[in-house]
């Protein structure tokens, strides 16, 4: 497919790819080494107006197109998916609000997401209810012009660095009908970080639990209508997914074209091992499955700017198939590195361990192959 973008977006994410060369990827195995949340590479991504990118300009964002986007979490992932996560995050927390806000709440929240200047959370998964919502135990009272909230939420991105964070939680007695969406501002009394996770990949973002304990909130904070939250959920998870391919699109490609330069350099019976047939042929079969993965992403993107109402199975597609090849190519690059792939000396490794998340989050891939197969059946 031919890639339509405007000439001020295509020497944005050229900005990006240099940036990701110059001062994300030097800081990459420090982050992973550390876990410690990257404060600098989230104030070099406000200061270059990367946070900008997914608000509309009337909020103080940017307006950039869905492809523009992808292309520039891929251009992270590259250098580091956690950084690249940082942008992945901050629309998948803010979205619901742009998708079911008032403008009241719009101009009170995104603009200060735009800059940068706050974070934002997605809460939507329980320690009982991660990819079966209906399970959700964590309750929101209306009581007058408030709404207390009680529960706990677990495996939240941005859990403790989040000044917004968008919340779900359970209204009534209908099941997934029965949930509403709500804006809390990470400084509400009641609400408190617990269990920050220790994790195989994506160190560097801070994962863990969010606790609400009489948790009060203005009925203001409520996002659309109570008991509209699990669609606004979906809807919200439609437009992100091919986010978390594009960031393991960057993740794979990174992972290529590292070990192409290894195989290039690396010595083994008196010559190169990239003339070896048999590693010509991996090589191959990476870059192939690569670029499978990269159209199927971007068709994700133009499908979402063209606003098509269903976007359900190629964002779950895309996610799906650019994950998996994520985690099969990083996987052959630490093969083609040998004994080297496997040591943190070498980047491919910590490619590997990152390219994992991307089949889990924001649903598993067998979840988002359950949403694919739905999609087929009900057409």
């Amino acid at each position: 497919m031919s890639v339509q973008m405007a000439s001020e977006e295509k020497m944005l994410v050229e900005m990006v790819r240099d940036l990701a060369r110059e001062k994300v990827a030097p800081r990459a195995a420090e982050i992973d080494a550390t876990g410690e949340f990257p404060w600098d590479m989230k104030e070099l991504l406000a200061q270059q107006d990367i946070f900008a990118m997914p608000f509309p300009e009337e909020y103080g964002g940017l307006g950039s197109s869905e492809l523009s986007i992808l292309m520039v979490i891929e251009e992270l992932a590259k250098a580091c998916a956690t950084t690249s996560l940082l942008l992945c995050v901050q629309q998948l927390g803010s979205l619901p609000i742009l998708l079911a806000g008032t403008d009241e709440q719009k101009k009170r929240f995104i603009p200060r997401l735009a800059t940068g200047e706050w974070l934002a959370a997605f809460a939507l998964t329980e320690p009982g209810s991660g990819s079966d919502a209906g399970a959700m135990l964590t309750r929101a009272e209306k009581r007058g012009d408030t709404y207390v909230l009680n529960g706990m939420k677990h495996f939240i991105t941005n859990a403790g660095v989040a000044h917004i964070n968008t919340v779900f939680a359970v209204t009534g007695d209908k099941g997934t009908r029965s949930i509403s969406a709500f804006v809390v501002e990470g400084d509400r009394p009641g609400f408190h970080m617990g269990k920050v996770e220790h994790k195989m990949g994506i160190r560097g973002s801070q994962t863990g639990e969010l606790v609400f304990e009489d948790c009060e909130i203005p009925a203001d904070n409520l996002l659309g209508k109570d008991g509209e939250g699990f669609k606004l959920a979906l809807a919200t998870l439609d437009r992100t997914r091919p986010g978390i391919a594009a960031q393991a699109l960057g993740i794979a490609q990174g992972a290529l074209d590292y070990a192409t330069g290894y195989v290039k350099e690396r010595k083994q019976f008196g010559k190169h091992i990239a003339e070896f047939q048999g590693l010509q042929f991996m090589l191959a079969d990476m870059a192939m499955k690569i670029e499978a993965a990269r159209l199927m992403v971007y068709s994700a993107a133009s499908r979402a700017e063209r606003g098509e109402p269903a976007l359900g199975f190629i964002s779950s597609a895309s996610k799906c198939f650019a994950s998996d090849v994520a985690m099969e190519v990083t996987t052959d690059a630490v093969q083609l590195l040998g004994g080297a792939g496997y040591t943190n000396d070498f980047p491919v490794e910590r490619m590997m361990r990152d390219a994992k998340i991307t089949q889990i989050y924001e649903g598993t891939n067998q979840i988002q192959r359950v949403v694919m197969a739905r999609q087929l059946l009900k057409d």
